[in-house]
């Protein structure tokens, strides 16, 4: 059974933690105690806090074991100010004593942007301060930073600080950090383009060099922290590998030499992929997970060697991940090892210590940018340093080898330490193996020519990866040979680094062996030689099944090499595996050649692999749509096709809509004389199109479908005029049949709504009966989904004044949903009576709290004076303060009842609140807001309160509202669905998309208001409040 434990703070009484109390130490807030639990055998304590250290963030050792860590200010600041100020600080903490604790701390560098990763190497502390990495020297001995060179500059940095983190220092002697953000970048590469990327990237440099290598690519938000296996696989904490959706969202990948990892967004377009994007290590959730590292001792017991250990900020606990080989890649086993019950206990990072033990770091409660499940800044919660100890566990003489004689050590005498059993001693004699160099190299060929260490042998050819010689290249390659699989893999990826074409034979044999890592290590190390003579070998290793991960390091491997000859006689190959990897490496490769006939016949090939393929090639490929026209209009023609089928071919069909081909095919298609089950599926291919404006040809049959009398393909039609705006000629034709089936009173109310919605540009005039038709469906009664489109119609109408006045009285009772739009019309009118009207009925609404300030002002500004008093009269009894709110949370926690789950669910889906309409939990629900599945195990009840009562507080990541100025000076609002190179794409509710082009954009602004309405909670009695706190909360792992 795990074991609980207190925490108690350096120097302060038991008691007075236990009763929970803030103190303080030398006028320093201290942290309050935690309740840790870890495993059954393990102890844990804190070993360092406030005052040595108040929030830090992550750390790395020197040589002697002093600690250097970022410590945060406390800061929330936007990231242009903090890289101003340079508020935050390197610490340096030492534990003079050796009981475990630390107990001296200087400043080692004062005002430094915003740190996001510590690397000591080589005397000097290499930090990652976006946009910089910045290489820290103290040259004088006394503890003190008096060198600082910019090792590195990425040039920039955006709203989260996420595009750089790191730096990490590989087994192979290169620094490796990540690239996050989506901000373009450019490198530049002696011989070839530059390299121009905005896509999340491992990237990697020697110490001693400038040409920067990216590693690994993906359209995931925030790659963190890298760490490395043994035999040098980058293993990667990351977040956003998903869109989140039924709890999923961040993960650990095993990041493969040029794979493209999620998750799907336009800056991976244009990088060299090998198929679908590659797959996760391990599915985290919304864990937000930070440091990671992998246990290298056997302190904690041989079970515990090389297994990894990640910081899940979110998830307030650090987890244990087994790796154990699967095919070319690895399955990992993950289970909690430090758990708190405190919102507050932040991990951001873990490390080994020298002794075997293990530090987690707590950040405390600041950080709050781009967080939240932070909700509320609290910099006056700090964080503090714990150690994990093995009960019972030997000690280590010399765990550093502080009394080795490192300077006068012959290389022979080094490298008798690379087997050494502590782990610090065998890194730092393969350091200073390092810097001896090419002197070195007899040594280490006599140790793998005599010792029978996998360990050695393994560690001597990572010595000999970092010794830049050829005499290093030709004994590395005698380990290519070795008995032991790890080390064989070692010197594989030394000959792949180096690009050593002595190893090629050696390489072929491996590539042959039909183990598959060794088999992926092989193909890697080809494809960086570049030899076109290896296609044959590459193309028959690939003849068999084989995973996914080895499938793409055969394909990257042909991409690389580049030959379309050699490679194009794979698509002769008996095996349709062979065939996939030479169809997608000519399709990738530059200047590759693959023409539409070599994909265009698999299209519908009964063997699934090549259909697939084939599909995937055609996918990207727009400009092939006359060549597909043929084919597509025999499919679109095809009777009986399922609903599953019939979606797949609309999707297909959507990607080549803009080719005039396929327009003319999806025209013919849509007219009335065919069939109405191929009239839907051209139908809902056009209301997928990616275009600006409605093809001409698709304006006659879309409103002879909207005439019909079939809801389905009236409805459908309906979806076409709403996505995508007509021309001007053909405007009035489109407004004109849209009014026709508005105006139809046979036709469902939901048809006649959506008709109204599609008038782009909005109502001019609204005659008495769609008046009554839109004052009706406003109702709190109606549904959601008529609410909303009514809602939508009436803010874009122009009403007259009898018309405003009665909406005033709808006002009355409209939800926090609908009040923000039904606002707009009265921008059209001015006089005194109606502006009094409005604010009354403001005053008596249920949706009042909903009211902002920004939405109401402008409004009011063309009303007399009394207009706008009485307007800011009650925008004032609106206002509360940061105060009040605190106030009104702890209120509503100490008197809301206990909640029941399944109540909370009835009123989750209820028409009432309506959160079904844009939050999804489990396989239901809309897209609109973030996804809720597991937010009962990310956020607290108070948390998820204040996202209910005070929707603005806190922005999900990826939920942020923006403002967009056009350059006709309109003002959009919403939160950013796409972010396109020619068009940005605003979510402002259910069903309410807009697409800007970039063309037309002024300006781009971050938004203050959560499209979640203030005023939900008004809606709900006490008891329904906290039934759906409890339905929240109990959504932990999966749908409901």
């Amino acid at each position: 059974m795990p074991v609980r434990i207190r925490c108690s703070a350096l120097g302060v009484g038991f008691a007075a933690l236990v009763a929970g109390a803030l103190l303080y130490a030398g006028g320093q807030p201290v942290s309050p105690p935690l309740a840790l639990t870890v495993p059954s055998g393990f102890d844990i304590e804190r070993v360092a806090g406030p005052p040595l250290v108040n929030r830090p963030i992550v750390a790395d050792f020197d040589e002697e074991g002093r600690l250097y860590v970022a410590d945060s200010s406390g800061s929330n600041d936007k990231v242009e100010k903090q890289l101003a100020d340079k508020p935050h600080r390197i610490v340096r903490l030492e534990d003079t004593d050796g009981d475990g604790r630390f107990d001296k701390s200087i400043v080692f560098a004062d005002r430094m942007m915003f740190p996001e990763g510590t690397l000591w190497h080589d005397g000097s502390l290499y930090v990652a301060a976006p946009p910089s990495i910045w290489k820290l020297t103290d040259r004088n001995g006394d503890g003190v930073a008096d060198r600082r060179e910019e090792w590195f500059q990425g040039k920039t940095l955006t709203s989260c600080a996420n595009d750089l983190h790191g730096p990490y220092f590989g087994p192979d002697g290169w620094i490796y950090w990540t690239k996050g953000g989506f901000a373009e970048q450019t490198y530049e590469r002696p011989g070839q383009t530059p390299f121009v990327t905005r896509a999340a990237h491992i990237f990697r440099r020697r110490p001693g060099d400038v040409l920067v290598e990216p590693v690994m690519t993906g359209g995931m938000d925030n790659p963190v922290e890298v760490a490395f296996t043994p035999t040098g696989e980058r293993i990667l904490t990351a977040t956003f590998l998903e869109h989140p959706q039924l709890g999923r969202r961040d993960a650990l990948i095993h990041a493969v030499y040029g794979g493209v990892y999620g998750k799907p967004h336009y800056v991976i377009e244009g990088h060299k992929k090998t198929g679908d994007l590659m797959p996760e290590l391990s599915q985290l959730g919304p864990a937000a997970p930070a440091g990671l590292t992998r246990y290298g001792s056997r302190v904690f017991g041989d079970e515990y060697r090389d297994n990894f250990f990640a910081a899940l900020f979110n998830m307030h606990k650090v987890t244990r991940h087994v790796l154990e080989p699967s095919g070319a890649t690895f399955k990992s086993h993950d289970s909690d090892f430090v758990v708190s019950n405190s919102q507050d206990f932040h991990p951001t990072d873990v490390l080994e210590d020298a002794d075997g033990s293990l530090l987690v770091i707590d950040t405390g409660g600041w950080y709050k940018l781009c967080c939240p499940t932070s909700q509320l800044a609290k910099p006056d919660v700090l964080g503090a340093i714990y150690r994990v100890r093995r009960r019972g566990a030997p000690r280590i003489p010399d765990p550093r080898g502080l009394k080795l004689a490192w300077n006068t050590m012959e290389p022979a005498e080094l490298t008798r330490l690379l087997d050494d059993p502590r782990p610090v001693v065998r890194n730092r004699a393969l350091d200073r193996i390092a810097a001896v160099g090419r002197t070195a190299v007899p040594a280490l060929e006599a140790m793998l020519k005599t010792s029978t260490s996998p360990d050695a042998h393994r560690n001597a050819v990572w010595a000999l990866t970092r010794i830049d010689a050829g005499a290093a290249r030709e004994a590395a390659r005698l380990a290519l040979g070795d008995r032991d699989q790890r080390v064989r893999q070692t010197a594989l990826y030394a000959a792949g680094l180096w690009r050593d074409r002595a190893a090629m034979p050696a390489l072929l044999d491996a590539l042959k062996s039909g183990v598959p890592a060794v088999q992926r290590s092989a193909a890697e190390a080809l494809g960086r030689i570049g030899d076109s003579r290896v296609v044959p070998a590459l193309i028959a290793t690939a003849a068999s099944p084989v995973d996914r991960v080895l499938e793409h390091s055969v394909t990257y491997a042909l991409i690389e090499i580049a030959d379309w000859r050699a490679t194009g006689a794979g698509l002769q190959a008996a095996s349709s595996h062979a065939k996939r990897v030479a169809l997608i490496a000519l399709d990738q490769m530059d200047d590759g050649g693959l023409q539409p006939k070599h994909v265009i016949a698999l299209l519908d090939s009964p063997d699934p692999v090549l259909k697939e393929t084939a599909w995937w090639i055609a996918g990207h490929h727009q400009e092939w749509g006359s060549a597909l026209a043929d084919f597509f209009q025999e499919r679109v023609a095809t009777p009986n096709l399922n609903t599953a089928e019939r979606t797949d071919l609309q999707l297909k069909l959507a990607q080549f809509s803009e080719t005039s081909e396929i327009q003319a095919l999806l025209a013919k298609t849509a007219d009335r004389a065919t069939p109405a089950a191929s009239r839907l599926i051209a139908l809902g291919v056009m209301s997928k199109a990616h275009i600006k404006i409605l093809p001409a040809s698709w304006i006659a049959p879309t409103v002879r479908a909207l005439e019909g009398r079939d809801v389905e393909l009236t409805s459908q039609a309906i979806a076409v005029l709403r996505a995508t705006p007509a021309s001007d000629e053909a405007t009035p034709q489109v407004s004109a049949a849209l009014l026709r089936v508005a105006r139809d009173e046979s036709r469902p109310d939901e048809v006649r709504l959506n008709a109204l919605a599609a008038i782009h540009g909005g109502l001019t005039t609204v005659g008495p009966e769609l008046f009554d038709l839109l004052r009706a469906s406003v109702q709190p009664a109606r549904s959601a989904s008529l609410r909303t489109a009514a809602a939508g119609v009436i803010e874009k109408a122009k009403l007259d004044r009898n018309q405003l006045l009665t909406l005033t009285d709808v006002i009355k009772t409209a939800g926090p949903l609908e009040l923000p739009r039904l606002l707009s019309p009265f921008d059209n009118a001015s006089d005194e009576a109606l502006g009094l009207e409005l604010i009354a009925a403001l005053k008596q609404s249920n949706g009042r709290s909903s009211v902002r300030a920004d939405m109401l002002r402008p409004r009011l500004a063309k009303y007399p004076a009394s207009v706008q008093k009485q307007g800011e009269m009650l925008l004032a009894s609106l206002r509360v303060d940061s105060a009040a709110q605190a106030e009104r949370l702890e209120e509503l926690l100490e008197t809301l009842k206990s909640g029941d789950v399944r109540r909370g669910q009835a009123v989750f889906n209820s028409p009432k609140v309506a959160c079904m309409s844009c939050h999804a939990v489990g396989y239901v629900g809309g897209r609109v807001g973030p996804d809720l599945t597991r937010i009962g195990q990310i956020r607290s009840e108070r948390d998820l309160l204040e996202a209910i009562v005070f929707p603005s507080a806190s922005f999900a990541r990826g939920y942020e509202p923006v403002i967009v100025t056009t350059t006709s000076g309109e003002i959009r609002g919403g939160v950013l669905r796409s972010d396109l190179p020619d068009e940005m794409v605003l979510v402002s509710g259910a069903g309410d998309e807009t697409r800007i082009l970039r063309k037309d954009i002024a300006d781009v602004q971050p938004g203050t208001v959560s499209l979640m309405p203030r005023g939900l909670a008004e809606q709900l009695t006490r008891q329904e409040l906290a039934d759906l706190l409890a339905f929240l909360k109990a959504t932990r792992s999966g749908a409901n």
